[in-house]
């Protein structure tokens, strides 16, 4: 389970700095199939935000995963990332989230998702935000059997590298969470190195404490050894949500492989109208799909 409640994001805390100041020119408007390699990093382009719908304007070198850069909603790289492949997995569409008809048909889960984009998906689909601390509640890593089985689509963004070990539990339930042919959307930070790396591979009997400002864990192990860990990694600033592990990408993907999830794949790419561009290989986001017995055909938005 998460150590504590995830915090509010960084990207939340910060697109204020991107709201409309004076009126510009918006710049060039980019083709859907435009490659971000033939573009000037440093020339200034048009897009509209998937998530709210707004004009915006950025360059490829501004363009950021965690920074904002709409100017009306917040949103940053993978936030619009996220709602680009939910709509795409369940519509077979590309569409902005505001032009889609509502289908209360199409159910969905997400792990405390920002509001940023929670709220646009609730508007459309029959979805509900989850948190690990408040109401509605949910612990991924013990999920109630009456929720197995009854979600087209199932979030979890940068929540499950804070989830406490053995992190293979996250990954069963996401799928147990899944209807048959339903579909997974994750980010997660991750590596290209050989190995995840987990800070606290004994974790057992832990707990968190603040000595003379700083944190530190102590945790006793399940043969009673004691274990004390300091310069520790939190998100959203000291003593909040902790860092459990940084995942390399090919232990990652085998992950959803060993839960029984049918296909699993980067989804790096681009969508340049939407100001989706991801410049590096890693962190990028992950899309997997549940085992359907019979090949559906993707959900209409009409």
């Amino acid at each position: 389970m998460p150590a504590t409640p995830p915090s509010r994001s960084l990207a939340s805390r910060l697109w204020r700095r991107v709201r409309p100041g004076p009126r510009h020119a918006l710049g060039a408007t980019v083709s859907g199939d435009a490659d971000p390699a033939t573009l000037d990093g440093a020339e200034p382009f048009a897009f509209r935000c998937n998530v709210c719908g707004g004009p915006a304007r950025a360059t490829l070198a501004s363009l950021d995963r965690e920074m904002p850069s709409c100017p009306h909603c917040g949103s940053n790289v993978r936030f619009r990332a996220i709602a680009d492949l939910v709509v795409r997995e369940l519509t077979g569409s590309r569409a902005a989230l505001p032009d889609l008809a509502r289908r209360r048909d199409v159910v969905g889960i997400g792990l405390s998702d920002a509001a940023c984009y929670a709220g646009p998906l609730a508007r459309v689909f029959d979805y509900r935000n989850t948190f690990f601390h408040t109401s509605p509640r949910l612990d991924i890593t013990a999920i109630d059997a009456g929720l197995a089985g009854r979600h087209d689509f199932v979030i979890a963004s940068d929540v499950f590298e804070h989830v406490a070990p053995p992190v293979g539990r996250a990954f069963d339930n996401a799928l147990a969470l899944l209807k048959p042919g339903g579909t997974f959307v994750m980010t997660v930070p991750f590596t290209l190195e050989p190995a995840t790396r987990e800070h606290f591979p004994d974790l057992h009997d832990w707990s968190l404490d603040e000595r003379e400002g700083r944190w530190r864990l102590v945790n006793r192990t399940a043969d009673r050894r004691i274990e004390v860990y300091e310069d520790l990694v939190f998100h959203g600033g000291p003593g909040t949500t902790l860092e459990m592990r940084v995942f390399a990408r090919d232990a990652l993907l085998r992950e959803f492989t060993r839960a029984g999830f049918a296909s699993v794949r980067v989804a790096d790419e681009p969508c340049l109208p939407f100001g989706i561009h991801w410049p590096h290989r890693w962190s990028l986001p992950i899309v997997a799909k549940a085992p359907s017995g019979n090949a559906g055909e993707a959900l209409s938005n009409v």
